[in-house]
């Protein structure tokens, strides 16, 4: 009997965000119009966002005792999730981002992770992680969290899949540095073009079916404004977008995850898991930042 349908493991930035007039390139200009903070990280939006959608859900990160952690930890009380597989530490700083938004909606984002690259194994509650359906991983910058993730993956036990998302970073890596954390994967979800820094491969259909055959049961590329292709080996179909406004693409592709893993966890047909991420993702990018447009679950009924 698990306790949690999901687990997220990664980093814990707070985001500031500032609404540009244009990303400047070097030696340029440009102006700022407007900007908020909020609580963000890959996999701590995907968890938000599974949240929402009403799971069970907790997360392994860490934080230390300052504005941004403890701004972090109000953020997950106020969703509803679990914190007990939070690190806390006295020394450092917590993850910080700062992300500059134009006015349709693209962004460039620098990271100064802090505390978040320094989670070593004997800090993580290994009874807690394997209490769970689904353990969700994103990337971490440094090497040593990064290690810790695949000593954990080597190390659960059966009953949790693997749920992975190798964000830019990790697929700049390059497939033989994540190649463990693939062979754990039941489900990943990258965007295309970590697709094909991983596989070498331009053709999504082709980069996913790599996947496939290092043994991962699911494989789901974000496609932004052209929606999803999945796969599970068998099925193959391309799933197009909602078409809405918009303010924000911060956290799309980790709205799309929370959809779709609510999909699995409800075991919906390939097919609706990606519609779900779809829908979830469209929710987000109509409102600034990675949280603030996703949706509950009473905005479901308008998922047709």
């Amino acid at each position: 009997m698990t306790k949690f349908d999901v687990i997220g493991f990664g980093g814990l930035n707070v985001d500031t965000l500032l609404k540009v007039d244009k990303i400047a390139a070097a030696e340029e200009e440009s102006f700022i119009r407007n900007f908020e903070e909020a609580c963000g990280g890959s996999a701590a939006n995907t968890i938000v966002g599974l949240a929402r959608l009403g799971c069970k859900v907790g997360f392994i990160g860490k934080v230390a005792n300052d504005h941004e952690g403890n701004l972090q930890m109000n953020c997950f009380r106020a969703e509803g999730v679990d914190t007990e597989g939070i690190i806390h530490t006295d020394k450092g700083k917590s993850g910080a981002v700062l992300g500059f938004v134009d006015k349709k909606g693209a962004r460039a984002l620098y990271i100064n992770s802090g505390v978040n690259d320094l989670i070593e194994p004997r800090e993580i509650k290994w009874q807690y992680v394997s209490q769970t359906q689904f353990l969700h991983i994103s990337s971490f910058v440094g090497e040593k969290s990064f290690r810790t993730q695949k000593k954990l993956l080597s190390s659960l036990p059966s009953t949790v899949k693997i749920s992975f998302d190798p964000g830019s970073i990790y697929a700049q890596k390059g497939f033989a540095a994540i190649e463990p954390l693939i062979q754990n994967s039941f489900v990943m979800m990258p965007n295309a073009l970590e697709l094909e820094l991983l596989t070498e491969e331009k053709d999504y259909p082709k980069g996913s079916k790599v996947l496939i055959d290092m043994g991962v049961k699911i494989v789901a590329v974000k496609l932004g404004n052209k929606g999803c292709y999945v796969t599970d080996g068998q099925e193959k179909r391309t799933i197009q977008p909602f078409k809405v406004p918009v303010t924000d693409t911060t956290g799309a592709g980790d709205a799309f995850n929370a959809g779709f893993l609510y999909g699995l966890i409800k075991d919906k047909p390939l097919v609706e898991c990606g519609r779900l991420g779809n829908f979830v993702a469209s929710r987000s990018i109509t409102k600034m930042g990675a949280r603030a447009g996703l949706p509950y679950e009473r905005d479901l009924e308008f998922f047709t």
